[in-house]
């Protein structure tokens, strides 16, 4: 049995004992899409409505939860398979949307913290930006 990670929660299915990475899992995508010659349908804009309507099935399991819900939604096997699905789902489409466009989702997202870092300083006030 692989290890859990901090954040895995019961109800949560067996996590994998080994971590694919991101490129592989890009090219596993790819492979999967032309079997199926699907890739003429795989332009940035079908795509990104995909993802769009991925986030909303995700969004959907937690419509109408209280917070106190929303924070034990993993404990309930049905719903944490749900939920699971629909984060590999949105995952899915993410990483194909960055490969047709050529980015590099985990460069782009270092990118992104450091200038939220820059924006939203230490010890700045709650909820401020930084001037642009």
């Amino acid at each position: 049995m692989g290890r859990r990670g901090p954040r895995c929660h019961r109800g949560t299915p067996e996590p994998v004992t080994e971590h694919p990475d991101l490129g592989r899992l890009q090219q596993r995508l790819a492979e999967f899409a032309a079997a199926r010659n699907w890739q003429p349908y795989h332009t940035p804009k079908n795509l990104v409505a995909a993802l769009s309507v991925e986030a909303a099935e995700l969004q959907e399991i937690f419509q109408w939860l209280t917070p106190e819900e929303s924070a034990g939604v993993m404990d309930d096997p049905g719903t944490a398979h749900r939920v699971t699905d629909e984060v590999a789902d949105v995952l899915a489409y993410l990483l194909q949307v960055c490969e047709v466009l050529g980015i590099d989702p985990l460069a782009a997202l270092a990118a992104k913290i450091e200038r939220n870092e820059l924006r939203f300083p230490v010890g700045g006030a709650e909820g401020q930006q930084a001037d642009s």
